[in-house]
């Protein structure tokens, strides 16, 4: 019996949400950002607003009045923090 693929934990999701940014060159517009997350709209819209609200992220605008999103050094820190759990996880077969 093929295992089933475990569904993506939260930290996961954000790790995966803010990897996207910053693989964008740390710009990117909202829509295309919840494309490649695929998440729900709705669900989009929580973590959005999570990770707006505890500074992970932050909306910018251009001169052209063109919103960009991009990420904090918070959220630099998470991508390296969490890469360094992973690696320790996949170190010790955990």
């Amino acid at each position: 019996m093929g295992k089933m693929r475990k569904k993506r934990d939260r930290l996961g999701v954000i790790y995966d949400f803010l990897r996207i940014i910053q693989e964008n060159n740390n710009s990117i517009k909202r829509t295309p950002l919840l494309r490649q997350s695929n998440l729900s709209s709705q669900s989009f819209s929580e973590y959005f607003d999570e990770m707006e609200s505890k500074g992970f992220i932050r909306e910018i605008e251009d001169k052209k009045a063109k919103r960009f999103i991009t990420l904090t050094d918070k959220g630099f820190n998470y991508l390296n923090k969490y890469r360094m759990i992973k690696g320790f996880i996949e170190e010790f077969e955990l």
